[in-house]
């Protein structure tokens, strides 16, 4: 990481260094819930708003134009890698992501190949650094992220959504050789990836790990995703930023997710943000957790479930206030705006 001290709260944070306030973004901040990002939608495709880097740059930018958030979140998906390699994705309205001719056989995961990210997600990139221009002299940092090896595994090999991964757990379990071929030509593809986004001008960035802590349990994460997790985060250790490893139902083994890296850990909704910290170790700095269904509830309640994730980080350093998981679609700007200004208010008193 930098040796210089950093500025920007989100960034001290990371550090685990002494803040103002507690820095506060949210996961999916770019999108669907606002009316400015509804609007650019009605005119282009999922695809064409992440791969037109003017758009992209734009939907990143309306969040920290419409409320105080400490950083931004590149507008993009986990998926798109995929195409690069050589997968089919479309995204079909009203029911999410497709992989057209999903993994079935070994030698589909031989087809795949591992393209540089210059040429595979130029777009993003390009996003960024468009971005970056814009939120730099405002001294708001950016973050890029990319979707973990698993995750992205079981949408190449699922088709899609699953409620049981059947399909991805038996190929792991039937053929563990193209499995391991598999997760290491991912680890290879994301790692350039994610280092390029350092370089574009990005400064974090963030693993998503959303479907591991669904599929599986302690002992095959152990074997089957955390030896690769840890690849990926030795190798971004090169690109010189704080790196954000987080990850969704992960409660009954989150020391093991600890341990593969990362600088900070994102912790979800479904546990005492005291009980995970003390689980991760206070070495670690930590971000989370507050229900995104919260964010629903009225005021009295929002308010009650801010000040417990407030309370139970305790006003430690390293503390980066955050949702358990993305927002909703249906969550109205005015309860956002008022979240952030909370939290930002009452972390901020002596």
């Amino acid at each position: 990481m930098a040796t210089t001290e950093p500025t920007a709260p989100f960034l001290r944070a990371c550090h685990k260094l002494p803040t103002d306030h507690t820095p506060v973004w949210f996961m999916r901040q770019a999108g669907r819930y606002m009316p400015e990002y509804r609007a650019i939608r009605a005119q282009y495709s999922m695809l064409e708003t992440i791969q037109t880097p003017e758009l992209a740059a734009e939907i990143t930018l309306q969040p920290v134009n419409a409320f105080n958030f400490d950083a931004a979140i590149i507008f993009s998906d986990i998926l798109p890698p995929l195409v690069g390699m050589g997968l089919d994705l479309e995204f079909v309205k009203g029911v999410g992501p497709r992989i057209n001719k999903a993994i079935t056989a070994t030698r589909d995961v031989d087809m795949l190949s591992t393209p540089p990210a210059e040429e595979i997600m130029g777009g993003t990139l390009a996003a960024i650094k468009l971005a970056v221009a814009e939120l730099e002299p405002r001294g708001i940092p950016l973050i890029g992220f990319a979707g973990a090896p698993f995750t992205l595994a079981s949408y190449a090999i699922e088709g899609g959504g699953s409620k049981n991964y059947t399909k991805a757990k038996t190929f792991m379990y039937s053929e563990p050789a193209a499995w391991k071929r598999l997760m290491n030509k991912l680890v290879t593809v994301q790692a350039d990836y994610l280092i390029n986004q350092a370089k574009a001008g990005a400064s974090a960035l963030q693993l998503f790990d959303s479907w591991a802590g669904h599929a599986l349990g302690r002992e095959d994460y152990k074997r089957y995703v955390q030896p690769y997790n840890t690849a990926l985060f030795k190798m971004l250790e090169r690109a010189g930023v704080p790196l954000i490893n987080f990850s969704t139902g992960t409660s009954s083994y989150l020391d093991v997710v600890a341990s593969c890296g990362g600088n900070v850990v994102g912790v979800d909704w479904h546990m005492p943000l005291d009980w995970a910290w003390e689980h991760i170790g206070y070495d670690r700095a930590i971000q989370g957790n507050l229900d995104p269904v919260a964010l629903l509830a009225p005021w009295r309640e929002l308010k009650a479930r801010i000040d417990d994730v407030l309370d139970r980080a305790n006003g430690r350093p390293g503390h980066i206030f955050n949702l358990g998981h993305g927002i909703f679609p249906n969550v109205p700007v005015d309860n956002v705006r008022r979240a952030v200004d909370y939290v930002h208010e009452r972390s901020g008193r002596p």
